[in-house]
């Protein structure tokens, strides 16, 4: 499932991550790569333990806890901290799948990498190419989206993004382990939340809607782990 997040963060707020950003210290994205990614990285990235990446990372962190269409499309158990990326001057991502499991710098925990995030800091116009390509057995998809706006895709897909030829891209991407783990029952959880929803604005006294409400929630239990 290829999703667009709307309005996951507002106007202030990205006001002030791209100012904060603008100063940032920037390092080369290669050093948080695996092996064979950084083969294919080309770019800038926010040190894991700058304080601005935590700073920044924790603001799009309870973004997304309020953000009702994130939470019916994930339904997260763990979100891995935000990092930051910046693409100019040429630079690129070649195809590649992220890793399976990633380890949180400095702790113990670890995040089965059921979903990928990009979210999108600065607008389409401001830049040429940094197009995030997603291929899965439906095709492949070019994802280019506002500021605030998030895409979420399966972290099983193979992906790049392609040369920014004009200006800078910036964005944060991060990693979710769901408490369903599998994409298609993800999918169908969603759009049964989706149609629920629906048929409350049309019919908000329907005695069909607790009946769907229960078959949601009985597959929920069925579907999801800790």
């Amino acid at each position: 499932m290829l999703l667009a997040i709307p309005n996951v963060l507002d106007a202030a707020s990205l006001e002030y991550m791209r100012d904060a950003l603008d100063r940032a210290a920037w390092v080369d994205g290669a050093r948080t790569a695996g092996h064979q990614s950084a083969q294919a990285k080309n770019n800038a990235q926010l040190d894991e333990g700058d304080p601005l990446a935590r700073d920044l990372g924790g603001r799009i962190v309870a973004a997304l806890e309020r953000h009702p269409l994130f939470i019916s499309a994930a339904l997260p158990s763990r979100v891995f901290p935000p990092l930051f990326n910046r693409y100019a001057g040429g630079q690129s991502f070649g195809n590649h799948v992220d890793n399976a499991i990633r380890q949180i710098t400095g702790t113990p925990l670890r995040v089965r990498t059921d979903l990928s995030a990009t979210l999108f800091l600065n607008d389409p116009q401001e830049y040429e190419g940094g197009e995030l390509i997603v291929e899965d057995l439906l095709g492949t998809d070019a994802v280019k989206l506002p500021a605030g706006d998030m895409i979420l895709y399966p972290a099983s897909s193979l992906h790049r993004v392609t040369p920014v030829t004009r200006g800078a891209r910036l964005a944060s991407f991060f990693w979710i382990q769901s408490m369903v783990r599998d994409d298609g029952e993800r999918r169908t959880l969603l759009d049964l939340d989706l149609a629920i929803q629906h048929a409350r604005d049309d019919a908000p006294a329907s005695a069909s809607i607790i009946e769907l409400t229960n078959v949601y929630h009985n597959l929920l239990r069925r579907w999801a782990t800790p």
